[in-house]
């Protein structure tokens, strides 16, 4: 028997921006956080990087705006992104007050408690504050330590957001306000419905969307298509970051190789030990992500190579193991010693630049909905997010939204009752070979036609396939009973249709977008935005 539950903030998403949030709402606050599979199961605990900010006192909010506007390609908003950064230190501030255990070198005296700050691409100070190569994991584990103390928050596990429920789906007059969402319990399969006054999006991206990714499997852009469903904005989302540098290995899947590698002094080479990225950029191995991605892609196909190089076995294996344990061990598990051998890397699709569109408090154009992180778009990696922006991004922006939404409490009401989810029609598929069909067939398009480099013909083929798995996955969810994999696939194809519409809008190669047909930059700067439809009636 499905149920009715009501709390104060809904929150969909159990990573940086969920759990920030979360921690950040008054106690007598009811908080209830959704995750799809266990808490630990999204991007954020594999993050290895760390936090962009501004804590050396030789560096400086406008050296950090400026390194973020030249990495987002002209298209950043300037205002976003001084936004951000200049809340920055204050973020790290409160992480460290929540107990992230981040990497402290007593001879680095950087005037902000001697934590070691690194490197990498695109940013021309060492500012990247870190816990090893491990980041993501220790500030998961701190938060949801600190959210298991709290008796309000209430974290949910394997509750997959089905929909969200809006005024205007309950037909409730002429407002689209967001009263909650439909969650399917995996463990029962029913679909419950959750009731509350905001409702938070912090599902993560799409790169799902991919054949090729560095993503856990959750990122299937959940949040983006109830979003474009429940009609919000949403922006710039051809533009896909490919992680340069993913593990080739077959049974390594999707360990991405930190970007503070090549910040520490990897190196890039080709199987006969060659370095290769000189050729395609004065800065080198420290370029942006994109123009490496690319790099290695050309150097790939020019070649017919399955996989190039990162060889950091130049350094002491004293500093390679401290530095970068995980790495070490992981690597160390498929038979290569990276103290004595290079990495061998592939680019694979790893952030969602674009998302639904936010202000600086994370308001989306449905009242009472919120979006934060990487579903989100916020103006602040334009055309392509500079390294570890996007952890900083989740906390600056979390914290804004839930000073937002402890203002407004008083003055929102309870949603009451909602209608429970109509499973009278559906029955139990005995076809699940067509999810697990279409799930490949979209990634494999997507992979084909709209990825590192682009053309306009292979976007038409792309729209054209995707257009076909769509009107497939809608008979198959009007008919059947939902499932995880039902409910991901559904959100997938949504989404890569979104990016292929941005991609196709997009008459110029910028930042992460590249087509054959326009290689140049256009001289002015314009976001790829989409309108759902029903938009224009709701906002006026």
């Amino acid at each position: 028997m499905s149920q009715r539950f009501a709390y104060d903030v809904l929150v969909i998403g159990s990573g940086a921006a969920g759990l920030t949030l979360a921690l950040n709402l008054p106690t007598d606050v009811r908080v209830a956080v959704l995750s799809k599979g266990e808490l630990a199961s999204g991007s954020t605990f594999w993050a290895q990087g760390g936090v962009a900010a501004v804590l050396d006192e030789r560096d400086s909010v406008d050296a950090h705006v400026q390194d973020t506007l030249v990495a987002g390609g002209g298209l950043c908003d300037e205002a976003a992104v001084r936004y951000t950064v200049s809340h920055s230190r204050s973020a790290i501030e409160w992480l460290i007050e929540q107990g992230v255990p981040f990497t402290r070198d007593e001879n680095i005296h950087s005037g902000f408690h001697d934590f070691h700050l690194t490197r990498e691409g695109g940013h021309s100070h060492r500012r990247i504050i870190h816990a090893a190569d491990a980041t993501g994991a220790a500030i998961f584990r701190t938060l949801l330590d600190r959210a298991r103390e709290r008796s309000n928050i209430a974290l949910l596990e394997h509750k997959v957001a089905v929909d969200l429920i809006t005024e205007r789906k309950l037909n409730l007059g002429d407002s689209n306000r967001c009263l909650g969402a439909y969650v399917l319990d995996r463990p029962s399969g029913k679909v419950d419905t959750f009731s509350a006054r905001a409702v938070i999006l912090a599902t993560g991206g799409a790169s799902k969307a991919y054949l090729y990714t560095s993503n856990p499997d959750g990122a299937s852009g959940d949040g983006i298509a109830m979003a474009w469903r429940a009609s919000c904005r949403v922006a710039n989302m051809e533009f896909n970051q490919f992680h340069p540098t993913c593990l080739y290995h077959p049974k390594a899947k999707s360990f991405l190789i930190t970007e503070a590698v090549r910040g520490e002094g990897g190196l890039l080479k080709l199987p006969n030990g060659e370095r290769f990225m000189l050729r395609h950029d004065e800065r080198a191995e420290l370029a942006p992500r994109d123009i490496v991605a690319r790099a290695i892609d050309h150097e790939m196909k020019r070649l017919g190579l399955d996989c190039v190089y990162l060889d950091i076995s130049h350094k002491p294996a004293e500093f390679i193991q401290s530095h970068f344990p995980t790495i070490y061990e992981r690597c160390l598990s498929y038979g290569i010693d990276i103290t004595r051998e290079p990495i061998p890397v592939v680019p694979a699709a790893h952030y969602t630049c674009g998302g639904v569109v936010v202000d600086d408090c994370g308001h989306t154009d449905v009242p009472g909905l919120y979006a934060l992180g990487e579903a989100s778009c916020t103006g602040l990696h334009g055309a392509n997010r500079m390294a570890s922006n996007s952890l900083l991004e989740c906390f600056v922006y979390a914290r804004a939204a839930a000073a937002d939404i402890t203002r407004q409490l008083p003055t929102l009401s309870n949603p009451g009752e909602l209608p429970f989810w109509d499973a009278s029609q559906v029955t139990d598929s005995d076809e699940d070979v067509i999810i697990a069909h279409n799930w490949d067939e979209l990634r494999r398009s997507m992979w084909d036609y709209v990825g590192i480099v682009r053309t306009s013909k292979r976007l038409q083929r792309a729209q054209h396939r995707v257009e076909m798995l769509l009107a497939e996955i809608d008979e198959f969810y009007s008919n059947y009973k939902v499932s995880r994999d039902l409910i991901e696939l559904r959100n997938l194809a949504q989404v890569a249709e979104l990016i292929i519409l941005c991609a196709m809008q997009r008459k110029e190669s910028r930042g992460l977008h590249y087509t054959l047909d326009y290689p140049n930059a256009n001289p002015t700067t314009q976001d790829t935005v989409l309108y759902p439809p029903q938009f224009a009636e709701l906002t006026h």
